[in-house]
């Protein structure tokens, strides 16, 4: 079965169909240079459609005062100060521009009477900057991405699994995968290889990412290739994720429920904020709110599966169907519950990455010659905490770069060695996985992995934890090696499970190794035997193989950035 082997050559490969791999296949033909796209998703439902809430660019539209620097400001303080102050300014500084090219293409953001683009506060923004489309502003992004693509005539090949990146003496020649329809192998031949695969955060037991996304296929790729993974403990937790039904748990319900003046109540009915955060209650930032919550939780305090409430019903019901109809809808969907009666049960979600590949600021480019990562896939622009609304505007501005550098990389190659031995290693390891027909079931390993995550990697962390933590993984690594993989008439998806476990497995090992190396409290890592800020710990710690980390400087920041940073208080963030 599936024995057949199909050879593609293109000049740039991008792994990966969301907002960033498709911005940069299109910066690609537009400059005249041969792209392939490929996805393990359908192009039209890559995890950049959940995107809520906006994209952020100092326009100005609204707050006039607004500058780059200021949302690069912003960015740094909120990172508490790990991330990356270049990348931070390429990021702010062309924003403007990737609004410009998202209007050409067409995106309807919502714009104000006089035409000009609606801007709305988000969490720590010091003025208005987000960018939006109704609360979809994610799905639009995307439509509007595949439109351009289409229009452009970029190949998609969205029914690819990619296991190994082709590398011979450092530099990259392409990939190796499989067809998830019908098995057919591909070895595909690229001068450059862009990684646009997105996260990890499905590797806990609650997130916001759906089924077989997120499982950390892009750290495996990239580490097995040669390159390194910059702060992989540092996973924002979204306050708000459903906890039924099992197979939906994480879905997120929009912050925007808190906006409109939702309550938090634990399982007494005490409004809990009151004891974490009194002057901003439920309005806290996302890593206050989700360790309030997680605390109440763990101290007994929650609902009987392990959440708190979330409750609208107060509000009247025009309000929630005008202002909250995804929440409404989501709900009625998914628990038949009717918001506008009935509080949600709610619990903290693993929400995104912040860490990811090791790549340089200027071009996106990692340790392998040819090799770029970019989105979620990429680390540098959040540090310990993410500003709301720059996800989306990251990928837009590293998508546009990243492709103008493959395409200036691609066109000045002189000739590319190619190496047998890579693809036969790349052949064989698809064939191992095939050929064990081992006892264990993928899908029951997968469950074990992301309950050892939740269990001991989650909001709150310790050293007892995350050392049980690692030996939970060392023992679901060797049962992996007796997987039971059978592909059958509907397809090689237990074959791409089995690869997804892989990933998930090398993500895993690389987040907790670096958890247990951060001794302290920042952004969204908490650590409860170490409470407190560490000033020396203000570096990025970067993750090659197993048990090999190296904490590397975070560049000066410059002056005219810094002098705009205000103090951000640490008062009341890890409540024993």
């Amino acid at each position: 079965m599936g024995s057949t082997e199909q050879q593609i050559a293109t000049s740039v490969l991008v792994i990966g169909t969301g907002g960033s791999g498709l911005r940069a296949a299109i910066e690609l033909a537009e400059r005249g240079v041969a792209v392939l796209l490929v996805g393990k998703r359908p192009r039209t439902d890559a995890h950049t459609t959940l995107a809520a809430g906006g994209i952020n660019a100092a326009l100005g539209t609204m707050d006039a005062e607004d500058s780059w620097q200021q949302h690069a400001a912003d960015t740094l303080t909120e990172s508490y100060l790990l991330a990356d102050p270049v990348t931070v300014q390429i990021v702010t500084e062309g924003a403007a521009e990737s609004i410009r090219d998202l209007e050409r293409y067409g995106m309807a953001f919502a714009r104000e009477q006089d035409g000009r683009i609606s801007q709305r506060f988000f969490g720590a923004h010091t003025f208005r900057r987000t960018a939006f489309a109704g609360d979809y502003t994610g799905l639009e992004l995307q439509r509007t991405l595949v439109k351009q693509v289409a229009a452009l005539g970029i190949p998609i090949l969205d029914t690819a699994y990619i296991t190994k990146l082709l590398v011979r003496d450092n530099v990259i020649f392409g990939a190796y995968g499989f067809d998830l329809g019908d098995g057919t192998r591909y070895t595909i031949y690229a001068d450059a290889v862009i990684l646009a695969a997105g996260g990890h955060t499905r590797i806990w037991r609650r997130t916001s990412s759906r089924r077989d996304e997120n499982t950390g296929d892009s750290f495996r790729l990239a580490v097995e290739a040669g390159g390194r993974i910059r702060d992989p403990e540092l996973v924002q937790f979204h306050p708000s994720g459903l906890i039924e039904p099992e197979d939906s748990a994480g879905t997120l319900v929009s912050e925007a429920a808190r906006g409109e003046g939702g309550i938090l109540r634990n399982d007494l009915g005490e409004r809990f904020m009151k004891r974490y955060d009194p002057e901003r209650m439920e309005l806290s930032t996302r890593d206050r709110v989700a360790l309030a919550a997680y605390t109440e939780i763990k101290e007994g305090r929650g609902t009987s599966r392990g959440g708190v409430w979330l409750d609208v019903s107060h509000l009247p019901r025009e309000q929630i169907m005008a202002r909250l109809p995804r929440v409404y809808q989501t709900l009625m969907d998914l628990q038949l519950r009717d918001i506008t009666t009935d509080p949600i049960e709610i619990a903290p979600t693993a929400h995104y990455s912040m860490g990811g590949v090791w790549v340089r600021p200027e071009d996106h480019r990692t340790d392998v010659e040819g090799l770029y990562a970019i989105g979620e896939a990429s680390s540098g622009l959040h540090g310990a905490n993410r500003l709301g609304g720059n996800s989306l505007i990251e990928l837009l501005v590293y998508g546009r770069i990243t492709g103008r550098a493959a395409a200036a990389y691609s066109t000045c190659l002189g000739a590319h060695m190619r190496c047998r031995v890579a693809v036969s290693a790349a052949r064989d390891e698809i064939d191992e996985v095939l050929s064990v027909n081992g006892a264990e079931n993928v899908r029951s390993l997968q469950r074990s992995l992301r309950n050892t995550m939740t269990e001991y990697a989650g909001v709150v962390r310790d050293e007892s934890g995350l050392q049980a933590g690692l030996r939970g993984i060392t023992e679901i690594e060797e049962r992996a090696a007796g997987l039971g993989v059978h592909p059958d008439i509907a397809g090689f998806h237990d074959l791409a499970h089995a690869f997804d476990l892989k990933s998930s497995l090398v993500a895993a090992r690389a987040t907790v190794e670096a958890a247990l190396e951060r001794r302290e409290t920042r952004g969204c890592h908490n650590r409860s035997d170490h409470p407190e800020l560490d000033e020396r710990l203000a570096v990025n710690l970067v993750w090659s193989g197993p048990g090999r980390i190296e904490a590397e400087p975070v560049a000066k920041i410059p002056a005219d950035i810094a002098a705009r940073m205000r103090h951000v208080s640490t008062q009341g963030k890890l409540v024993e």
